[in-house]
């Protein structure tokens, strides 16, 4: 990127959230994605949905491709000045609470004892029927 791009405020970028106007913020740099919300594989929500905060998770988190990456240099419009980010930029999700212990041992082993002794008891009903019909 070149060494005179510009700067924005993350307050700046933010501001572009719309259909018509879809700036990212990814890896510290701006994205100007609206010509590519038509465009996304994974559809203009997804985009829409990344904007007014710092994006790099997301969109490391999918894979891209390199041929993707490759693309974001047409989109490019500057750098976010990382001190204008807001203290809470990153949502940390709240844990899941423990859940029951369902695993009951002698339940779990009467279940796995059926399920190897139930097929060896058909297998010896079928055999027994069939050498009960040739007599």
């Amino acid at each position: 990127m070149a060494s005179d791009s510009k700067l924005f405020t993350f307050e700046e970028v933010a501001k572009h959230d719309r259909k018509n106007d879809c700036w990212l913020i990814i890896s510290e740099k701006v994205y100007d994605v609206t010509p590519f919300l038509d465009d996304h594989p994974g559809g203009d929500d997804v985009l829409l949905g990344a904007t007014g905060k710092d994006a790099t998770d997301e969109f490391e988190d999918v894979g891209h491709s390199d041929d993707a990456r490759g693309m974001m240099k047409k989109y490019y419009v500057g750098e976010v000045d990382v001190s204008t980010f807001p203290t809470n930029k990153k949502h940390v999700p709240q844990p899941l609470p423990p859940r029951p212990n369902t695993d009951n041992a002698q339940g779990s082993g009467l279940i796995k004892l059926l399920q190897f002794l139930l097929p060896l008891l058909v297998l010896a009903l079928a055999f027994s029927l069939k050498y009960l019909k040739k007599e």
